[in-house]
């Protein structure tokens, strides 16, 4: 009987890569071959991401693609985008293209303000307790603020302390919320100290017992909010033969409205959205695990209910107007935008003097991403342009390759079966 493999590892963060990787290769059976993908790092090579994160072997690439014709509030970007999915990037680019015609993106962003939260258990008196921690607000404020010098020095800081009641009951306790201005850093760190910092003297002062003392990532205070002006004209002239520029809209319109009275598409129709989000935020460096949970959470607070993150209507001219507001926690100081080598070019290739330029920025590419969906369900279809791009991944994996995977690819989508199996059947009808 062979023996059953543990995956009880004594220190395995202690072990260089080479003992990591014999470990797998015994665990799992991993070829060589298989050792040498794990071994080539690109540019983040093992000691920058042994201290990133922990236990590492690898790291898994995404392809990195600059989404063009983007101009928000006058100025031309060319934007990196990290993403699999292969018509994402095509998409943005056309529909920036299309919003261009009328202007391009308008964006404006508030303040980066975030929230740190500090829970108060085993409150016997609530009215009391708010009224002595609002009483000693300047004092604490004062006392957050000694601790990230730095931070004052740019402008930032603790601005506010909110105080809230939660539950019923003994369920019951208090929330305090520190609002702090983290300029141009995502702020957890620092966000994170301040509560632990201030936690022992508010529970002095309202007799309570602090439990939780971390940051939200609803950053509520910290929102970006974007507009595009799609012209009848200009649809029609780059979707020749799917419509006129009105039937075009209304159809946009009733997609948006779909999604508008159903959580269920609403869902799909904010993905659309994060297409682009997540893709410039993994470029950048940026938590877009952060941002995700965000912006969905943001949504029911906002609107009593799951609903889309963007808007659709018809301005005077009759043509279409894309609003969307999203919060953005982002930094372009610290955290994987300092570590990953990638990351800081990509930041360099923006050109963003300031996270909340880059917020802007973001929420930008999101509308395009949303809008270039609506666009496409709206007349020929999801699936059209993007089994264009899909058909190409299928001919790699059945094994064309240079010119190869183009012809392939046309054929395939031609006859309407994008699969290996037909992939390799037109291969081997030519070989």
């Amino acid at each position: 009987m062979s023996e059953e493999k543990s995956s009880e590892l004594h220190k395995f963060y202690a072990k260089n890569l080479e003992e990591r990787l014999s470990i797998l290769k015994e665990f799992s059976g991993l070829s060589e071959e298989e050792l040498n993908e794990l071994r080539n790092y690109g540019s983040l090579d093992f000691e920058k991401a042994n201290r990133m994160i922990g236990n590492v072997i690898g790291s898994i690439q995404f392809p990195l693609g600059i989404a063009t014709n983007f101009m928000i509030n006058g100025k031309d970007y060319l934007i990196p985008m990290a993403i699999e999915e292969p018509s994402v990037i095509a998409a943005a680019s056309k529909a920036a293209g299309i919003a261009r015609k009328a202007g391009g993106f308008k964006a404006e962003s508030k303040e980066s303000i975030m929230i740190g939260q500090i829970q108060l258990k085993g409150i016997k008196d609530f009215s009391k307790a708010k009224k002595e921690i609002l009483k000693k607000k300047k004092e604490l404020l004062e006392k957050v603020n000694s601790i990230d010098k730095v931070l004052i020095e740019a402008g930032g800081g603790a601005r506010e302390i909110e105080v809230r009641e939660i539950g019923k009951g003994k369920k019951k306790f208090l929330v305090i919320h520190l609002l702090v201005d983290v300029r141009d850093a995502m702020g957890a760190n620092t966000i994170n100290s301040m509560c632990e910092k201030i936690a022992p003297e508010i529970e002095e002062i309202s007799n309570g017992k602090a439990g939780l003392r971390i940051l939200s990532n609803l950053a509520v205070h910290r929102t970006v909010k974007a507009r595009a002006v799609f012209t009848k004209k200009a649809l029609e002239e780059s979707f020749k033969g799917q419509g006129k520029g009105g039937e075009i809209i209304k159809g946009i319109i009733d997609a948006a409205e779909f999604a508008e009275a159903d959580a269920f598409r609403a869902c799909t129709h904010n993905k659309g959205i994060m297409n682009g989000v997540d893709a410039v935020a993994v470029a950048t460096g940026n938590d877009f695990r952060a941002i995700e949970a965000a912006v969905h959470a943001f949504s029911c607070w906002k609107n009593k209910g799951y609903k889309p993150l963007s808007k659709y209507y018809k301005d005077k001219k009759e043509d279409l107007v894309g609003e969307i507001e999203l919060p953005l926690a982002l930094g372009i100081v610290g955290g994987a935008t300092k570590t990953n080598p990638v990351a800081g070019i990509s930041l360099k290739i923006l050109g963003v003097k300031s996270a909340r330029e880059l917020a802007e920025v973001i929420a930008c590419v999101g509308l395009a991403n949303n809008f270039a969906a609506l666009r496409a369900l709206a007349t020929e279809g999801i699936q059209k342009g993007h089994m264009k791009l899909h058909a190409k991944n299928i001919a790699i994996m059945a094994g064309a390759n240079g010119k190869e995977v183009e012809r392939v690819a046309e054929k395939m989508v031609k006859e309407k079966d994008v699969s290996v199996g037909k992939a390799k059947e037109i291969m081997n009808e030519s070989g």
